[in-house]
């Protein structure tokens, strides 16, 4: 592995440079390790960190698949009632009513639906990035299920949730829509979170919105060697904007009932800068940038323009 060092430059004084300390490691998607330090000495020591805490107020029990970062942080809202299953497990016939929140990669909701009694699937709660809505046709669960925008971050196992709270939305940008869109609402509101509950159809924007955000920033990032979000908005601004414009007009010409409000750039732009040690790679292709890619290929197989040409351009550049 590769070691680098990333530290502010500082003009020499009297006495030299100024003392830097360490603030973070990080490991960049070249397998390279990035020490970061600062002139400021942090307020707590590294590897310091605030653990999630229970919540002190009743909210539902819920089933919870996946003990990860966020199945891990969403049991510990509640009051020590939760089911949490992991892989392989299989849901009791004397489980829980209520909420069965998902909180597993993309690439194993077939196996965890499959895992699911027919008749306890209109309970499922699906949290993944990228676009579900075909999938959930496919399985017969669009009407009936429950999706939520996860926007709150957990960096680490047992860690606290930072709520995702921007310059341009301080109210939160965390939403929920269907079934279990309440109960799930209110235990992040006991815990301190923010979440809306949405309708439908402003879901659907917002869910949009949340696609091109993660579209956009790491297919830009992912070009520039992996570099973190933060780095996607201080030195490649310009060009995450046309990629951001281009798949907004993709979707809303793809899906003519879907309008964004005004600044959706700025929005996006927003977040980018609140998760900025975030880092940039493609994942999850065809839950996330495929879905882009399947309307360029739409258009272009009758001759017609490419919607998103710039977006086509990186996407065969990283592929080169």
């Amino acid at each position: 592995q590769r070691i680098r060092a990333a530290a502010p430059r500082a003009a020499a004084t009297e006495v030299g440079r100024p003392q830097l300390y360490f603030v973070a490691r990080e490991e960049c998607a070249d397998g390279s390790i990035l020490f970061r330090f600062a002139e400021e000495k942090p307020a707590k020591p590294m590897g310091e960190h605030k653990q999630a805490a229970r919540s002190n107020k009743k909210v539902q029990p819920i089933v919870i698949v996946g003990s990860g970062r966020i199945g891990t942080a969403l049991e510990a809202m509640g009051n020590g009632e939760d089911l949490v299953l992991r892989r392989g497990d299989t849901l009791p016939a004397d489980a829980l009513e209520g909420p069965i929140v998902v909180c597993t990669r993309n690439d194993v909701l077939d196996d965890v639906v499959s895992s699911i009694p027919e008749d306890r699937r209109s309970d499922l709660v699906f949290l993944q990035n990228g676009i579900l809505e075909p999938w959930l046709i496919d399985k017969g669960l669009e009407r009936s299920c429950t999706q939520m925008l996860a926007y709150f971050a957990v960096s680490k196992l047992g860690e606290e949730p930072v709520d995702g709270k921007t310059e341009m939305n301080p109210e939160g940008l965390t939403s929920i829509y269907g079934k279990h869109a309440d109960a799930v609402a209110e235990r992040l509101h006991a815990s301190g979170m923010s979440c809306k509950v949405l309708g439908k159809a402003d879901f659907k924007v917002q869910m949009y919105e949340k696609l091109i955000w993660i579209c956009a920033f790491m297919i830009v990032g992912a070009t520039h060697g992996g570099c973190t979000v933060g780095d996607v908005c201080e030195h490649h601004r310009k060009e995450v904007g046309g990629i951001i414009r281009e798949l907004k007009s993709a979707v809303e010409e793809d899906d003519r009932a879907t309008k964004f409000p005004d600044q959706l750039e700025e929005r996006l732009v927003a977040y980018a800068k609140s998760v900025a040690h975030f880092p940039t790679a493609m994942k999850e292709f065809e839950w996330r940038n495929g879905f882009f890619y399947d309307i360029t290929q739409k258009e272009t197989k009758y001759g017609r323009p490419d919607p998103c040409p710039l977006h086509t351009k990186l996407l065969f550049d990283l592929a080169r």
